[in-house]
C-alpha cells in the first residue's frame, strides 16, 4: 500500500499513478484537493483541516512507501519525524526540505525542469516531423532523391534509408539507396535479402560524381560529415542529414537533422514517422525494429525513452518471422574460419584481448568475434583486426566506463578514419599510418603489418 499526503494536483496524479500498482490512500486538505472522480484500488482521505497523526482515520499497517508532497493535512510540529517514528522501516520520499538520514528528498524544481525537459523535447519531436514533413512538399513532383549511408553499412543505417526511401516514394519521387564499401555481415545480409533493401554499391568515383549531378535531392543517413567513412565527396553538402551520433562542429544542409537524444537513427526516423502521416508498412517497421536492437545491443547498452517508445509504436507491424530469421542466419565457413585464426592469435593483456585475423575474407566476422570475446571473464575492451584491400580494419568493443571507445579511436586516426560510440567502434586504417612505407613497398608483407598493428593498439588501449 501507498500514502500518499498531498493536498495538490500533484499528489492526485501521483495516486492515479501509484493505485495502478498497489493499493493506495491519499490524504489531504477537502478544499484543496481537486477531486472529480473515483480511483481504483485508492482511498482518498478528504480532511476538513489538518489534523495529527495519530487521529488519522488510517490504519497502523505498514505501506510499501510513503509520499510527503506538502505539510497542510498534518499539525504535529515535526510531521516527518512523526511519520519516520510510527512508520521505521518504511521509506519516505518527500518535496519538503529537511535534512537527515531516512528521506529520499526531490526537489520540486527538478520535477518541474524534468517536466518541461520532455515536454520541450516532444515539441522539437513533432517540430522536426512538421519542418521534414514541410520540406517535402515544397520538392519538385518526380525528385530524384539519392539517400547515402556510410561504407560498410550497418542495420541501422540500412533501416534508415529504407524508410527514407519509402517516404520520399510516398511524396512521389524516386529514390535509390547507395553505398561504399561491402554488405559482409551474415545479419546485415539476411537483412538485404529478407526485407528485399534495393541498395546500390558504388565504387568508382565517376559513378558518385555522375550519381551527384543527377539528383535532385541528397540525403545522409547515419552520418553526419560528407568523406569521412563514406562515399559522398567532402565538398557535396547533402539537402538533408538525419543522424543520432553526437557532433563537435558544425553540420551544413538544407535540413540537418542531429540529435544524440536518440540511441539510433532508426529509432530518430521512427519517431519522425510517428508525427506524420506516413502509412507504415511491415517491411519498414522490421527493419526499423533490427536496427534499434542492434544499435542498442538489444537494449543492453546506452539508450533513451525515445528508443523504447519508437520500438512500442513500430512493434505493432513488426514480422515477427521476417525479424527472427535476419536475427539468426547461417553462418559461413569463411566466418568460422575467421574464429579460428582469432582464437588461435589471441593477446591477452590485463583486461584487454587483441585479435589478429591473418587473411580476413569477411570484414565483418571482426564485428562478431568482438562481440563474442568480450563477454570473456576478466576482460573489459576488445579489438579484432585484419586487412582487406591495403587498409587495417579494426572492431572495437568494451563494457569499461572509464573510455569511450569512439573518441579513443578518432582521436589516434583523425580523418575519419575510425570512430564509433561509447562502447564500440570500428575503422580502417591505410598502410601508411600504421607503417613508413615506400616505391617498393606495394606488396608489403601482411605479417609486418599485423604486427605494428598489435604495437600501435597496445600503445592507444593498453
Amino acid at each position: 500500500m501507498f500514502l500518499i499526503f498531498g493536498s495538490s494536483g500533484l499528489g492526485l496524479r501521483l495516486a492515479k499513478w501509484c493505485s495502478t500498482r498497489k493499493n493506495c490512500t491519499l490524504i489531504g486538505l477537502a478544499e484543496d484537493l481537486p477531486i472529480g472522480e473515483s480511483l481504483d484500488n485508492c482511498e482518498i482521505i478528504a480532511l476538513p483541516s489538518s489534523m495529527q497523526l495519530n487521529e488519522l482515520p488510517i490504519t497502523n499497517n505498514s505501506p510499501t512507501a510513503i509520499l510527503y508532497l506538502d505539510d497542510k493535512s498534518i499539525s504535529d510540529d515535526e510531521p516527518l519525524e512523526v511519520i519516520k517514528r510510527k512508520w521505521p522501516k518504511t521509506p519516505i520520499l518527500t518535496t519538503i526540505p529537511i535534512q537527515g538520514d531516512g528521506y529520499d528528498l526531490i526537489s520540486i524544481d527538478d520535477i518541474s525542469f524534468s517536466a518541461m525537459q520532455e515536454r520541450i523535447q516532444g515539441w522539437e519531436r513533432k517540430e522536426g516531423a512538421l519542418t521534414l514533413d514541410n520540406y517535402l512538399k515544397s520538392i519538385s513532383s518526380n525528385s530524384k532523391v539519392t539517400i547515402f549511408c556510410h561504407d560498410n553499412p550497418d542495420p541501422d543505417a540500412l533501416a534508415s534509408a529504407l524508410a527514407m526511401s519509402e517516404l520520399f516514394a510516398s511524396h512521389g519521387h524516386d529514390s535509390q539507396i547507395v553505398h561504399g564499401g561491402m554488405i559482409e555481415h551474415h545479419q546485415n545480409q539476411a537483412m538485404v535479402r529478407e526485407l528485399e533493401i534495393p541498395v546500390r554499391r558504388l565504387i568508382l568515383d565517376w559513378e558518385i560524381t555522375d550519381l551527384i549531378k543527377d539528383s535532385d535531392i541528397i540525403v545522409a543517413v547515419d552520418f553526419h560529415r560528407p568523406g569521412a567513412n563514406n562515399i559522398m565527396p567532402k565538398d557535396c553538402i547533402p539537402h538533408i542529414i538525419i543522424d543520432h551520433h553526437s557532433v563537435s562542429e558544425g553540420v551544413t544542409a538544407d535540413l540537418a537533422m542531429v540529435s544524440s537524444e536518440y540511441s539510433s537513427t532508426s529509432s530518430m526516423v521512427a519517431s519522425l514517422l510517428m508525427s506524420s502521416d506516413f502509412g507504415m508498412s511491415s517491411r519498414v517497421a522490421t527493419a526499423l525494429a533490427f536496427g534499434i536492437k542492434t544499435d542498442t545491443l538489444g537494449f543492453t547498452r546506452n539508450f533513451n525513452a525515445v528508443d523504447v517508445r519508437a520500438l512500442l509504436w513500430i512493434n505493432a507491424w513488426v514480422d515477427k518471422e521476417k525479424l527472427r530469421a535476419i536475427e539468426m542466419p547461417p553462418r559461413s565457413i569463411e566466418a568460422l574460419e575467421s574464429f579460428a585464426t582469432a582464437l588461435n592469435n589471441k593477446v591477452h593483456l590485463d583486461r584487454i584481448i587483441l585479435a589478429p585475423v591473418h587473411n580476413l575474407v569477411n570484414r565483418d566476422s571482426l564485428a562478431q568475434i568482438a562481440d563474442f570475446l568480450l563477454p570473456t571473464e576478466g576482460v573489459d575492451t576488445v579489438v579484432a583486426f585484419g586487412i582487406r584491400r591495403n587498409k587495417v580494419i579494426l572492431s572495437a568493443r568494451s563494457n569499461n566506463s572509464n573510455i569511450h571507445v569512439g573518441k579513443l579511436l578518432s582521436t589516434n586516426f583523425p580523418e575519419g578514419l575510425a570512430g564509433g560510440h561509447k562502447s564500440l567502434g570500428g575503422g580502417q586504417i591505410p598502410f601508411n599510418i600504421i607503417i613508413e612505407q615506400n616505391d617498393e613497398s606495394e606488396g608489403q608483407d601482411q605479417d609486418l603489418i599485423m604486427d605494428e598493428t598489435l604495437k600501435l593498439l597496445q600503445g592507444i588501449f593498453c
